[in-house]
């Protein structure tokens, strides 16, 4: 792939149009803001908010021990880091559009570092907790960010479709490299470097950030606060709900509240994008059903694969007895195979056709998690190795073409608010996801408390429980398949415009 270096990209009006780069941008880019610089700060920033997601997960249990949570309590080290990642997704695209991107961009990291260095020296849960909530603020103004400004610099064609492959593998790169840095961080130092790994890197791409990342025009408007407050406290609350509901059940009153505050401040927020001048979702993004359809088809696909390492987890744990470290690296096929299908993936979508590749990687994932349906107390790593990597192949092979599609076609205008609503489809599906497959999970294990001894009774109930688990998770995926092969189509019919032009590149 080769880049101009010479070149400055376009910034993008309020109205659609492209404007020339101002002076200050083309100074920024020259001579050291070139694109492959700036993609460079992209996939390191995401690569460090996908860490996020997992890498806490193998510190819990000291993360317990030495700030006293609650069982129930332990499980807002994570929620609240999704809540508010995902809750203000759309705020932060909004803000990347208004304020521009590449201040919200240097602003989220910054909080985002910050935020990890308080959560590393936390003295008591509710400093943790807070260290976390602010993470997510700080994830949420930058994850629209890395899009948006990889669609600004690259054009649609080849270069983005590598861009993308780039970005694809450190995504799902991240999230298993999570698994195995968490127990490597734990055993070997603390639990509290699971928090303070992210600072030196948070610095090094603040500082590469400042150096090289274009300025960016900044549209017209006024931020939707209408918008803004209903969208974020409305997917919270049905996050929460779904949350509350794996712990204190559906018919819980809590639950109920959540489920019912959540669809009326969403009806509101429908109601007031519909009105506002200055929408912070333009609903115009939804007219497209191919587009709809790679956003939900992607929720489903985060919903059903974020339950993978959370149950295999526990089962290489408490079932094999591996320690931290050995369950992180038990990991490491699924890594390697799901980094390689999706550069590969980046190759052959403009040789093949691009809805059989993300058909195709979706239903292998499918294959994947109802083989893991199979374990047992005899089971051993073998058997959990192939359904792995047949796991992590499928889901790199989709994750380019599906990518791709939802962003297909959006205006300039409409880029961060394309971006951040499929980042929004990654974090509210992931947790959505997740505290339905514990639901599941819950209420399969409670009737299989069956064994000769109180430790086989909880072994066999948690494989029970896990069975249930894999299985709804392989029914989600199953419905994004379908998706893919019946609605998902791209503007050229059999492939998108960024696979033909890899097809005519090489």
């Amino acid at each position: 792939m080769s880049i101009d270096h010479t070149s400055t990209p376009p910034t993008d009006r309020s109205d659609g149009a492209l404007d020339a780069p101002t002076p200050k941008a083309r100074r920024r880019l020259l001579p050291h803001g070139n694109p492959g610089l700036v993609l460079a700060a992209m996939v390191t920033c995401q690569l460090m908010l996908q860490l996020d997601t997992s890498i806490v997960n193998i510190a819990l249990p000291d993360m317990r021990t030495a700030l006293h949570f609650s069982a129930s309590d332990l499980s807002w080290v994570i929620n609240a880091y999704v809540l508010t990642f995902g809750g203000l997704l759309l705020l932060g695209a909004r803000a990347g559009d208004i304020l521009g991107r590449r201040r919200t961009f240097l602003l989220g990291i910054t909080l985002f570092t910050l935020a990890s260095l308080v959560g590393g020296f936390a003295t008591s849960r509710w400093m943790l907790l807070a260290a976390r909530a602010l993470q997510g603020v700080g994830g949420a103004l930058t994850s629209p960010a890395v899009l948006a400004l990889i669609m600004t610099m690259f054009p649609e064609g080849r270069e983005r479709a590598r861009a993308l492959g780039l970005f694809t593998a450190v995504s799902f790169g991240g999230m298993a490299g999570g698994l195995i840095a968490g127990g490597m961080l734990t055993q070997w130092a603390s639990w509290r470097w699971v928090m303070f790994v992210n600072v030196p890197i948070g610095l090094a791409v603040l500082i590469v950030a400042w150096a090289v990342l274009p300025e960016t025009a900044r549209q017209r408007g006024r931020f939707d606060l209408t918008g803004a407050l209903t969208s974020t406290v409305g997917v919270a609350a049905l996050v929460y709900g779904f949350i509350r509901a794996a712990s204190s059940g559906w018919a819980d009153a809590g639950t109920e509240l959540a489920f019912i505050a959540g669809v009326v401040l969403l009806s509101g927020f429908i109601i007031t994008e519909r009105r506002a001048r200055s929408p912070i979702t333009p609903l115009r993004l939804f007219a497209d059903r191919s587009r709809s359809s790679a956003y939900l088809a992607r929720l489903l696909q985060i919903g059903g694969m974020l339950g993978m390492p959370f149950f295999l987890t526990q089962f290489l744990q408490n079932v094999l007895h591996y320690s931290a470290l050995q369950a992180g690296f038990a990991f490491m096929p699924f890594a390697v195979s799901v980094v390689t299908a999706s550069q590969l993936s980046a190759r052959i979508v403009g040789r093949v056709n691009a809805r059989a590749v993300m058909t195709g990687g979706l239903a292998l994932s499918t294959a994947g998690l109802l083989w893991l349906t199979q374990l047992s107390q005899t089971s051993n790593y073998n058997d959990v190795l192939w359904p792995l990597l047949l796991f992590g192949l499928g889901g790199g092979l989709a994750f380019v073409p599906l990518t791709a599609a939802s962003l297909a076609g959006v205006e300039p205008r409409d880029a961060s608010a394309a971006s951040g609503l499929f980042n929004v489809m990654q974090q509210v599906g992931g947790a959505l996801g997740l505290a339905v497959l514990v639901t599941v999970f819950g209420a399969a294990s409670k009737h299989a408390a069956t064994g000769a001894t109180p430790a086989q009774r909880t072994t066999h109930a948690f494989i029970i429980g896990a069975d249930r688990g894999f299985l709804t998770a392989a029914l989600f995926l199953a419905a994004a398949v379908l998706l893919a092969a019946f609605l998902i189509r791209t503007p050229a019919g059999d492939t998108d415009s960024d696979a033909t032009e890899v097809a005519r590149a090489d």
